[in-house]
């Protein structure tokens, strides 16, 4: 049997150079940014109404997971505002946790104030990152789920 070589060739870039410059990119110059923005602020105000799904709470989660990173990312992103951001994904955590079993999702007005908060945080670091900024902050989410650092929605078995 022949042995295997290590080697695997690296995808090639048909145009590196627009890659590159599409990463200087401010996320508010890129046309997806209107279309995320909307389907936060969708989820948000479903689940303000009461009438969230999964969908809207799994929304919410990669918003508020983004926040997290872009804090862990750059300091100026919103370190100063750690507790809160820690408070609106607890918020979260709670409402999807009392959520799971009965598949409606209602909020408390504390937990309300907090997400709330949060998203205005999210919508704030949107308007000061890079494309680039947010590979980097969805590399730090995707790491922390790997090593299990992120906290399951259902406390035993499979998570949300």
């Amino acid at each position: 049997m022949k042995k295997r070589s290590k080697y695997k060739p690296r995808k090639q870039l048909s145009d590196p150079l627009s890659w590159v410059l599409s990463g200087m990119k401010k996320m508010n110059d890129v046309d997806h940014t209107l279309v995320l923005r909307t389907r936060n602020h969708d989820a948000m105000d479903k689940l303000r109404r009461g009438v969230a799904t999964k969908e809207d709470i799994d929304t919410l989660i990669g918003a508020f997971n983004m926040t997290e990173g872009y804090k862990r990312l750059r300091p100026e992103l919103g370190q100063d505002w750690s507790t809160e951001i820690r408070a609106g994904q607890d918020a979260l955590l709670e409402v999807a946790r009392r959520g799971l079993a009965s598949d409606k999702f209602i909020l408390k007005a504390s937990e309300l104030v907090a997400m709330n908060l949060v998203m205005e945080i999210h919508d704030a670091q949107l308007d000061q990152t890079t494309v680039r900024d947010m590979e980097m902050a969805m590399d730090i989410i995707d790491k922390d789920h790997k090593t299990k650092k992120s906290r399951q929605i259902k406390i035993s078995g499979a998570s949300f």
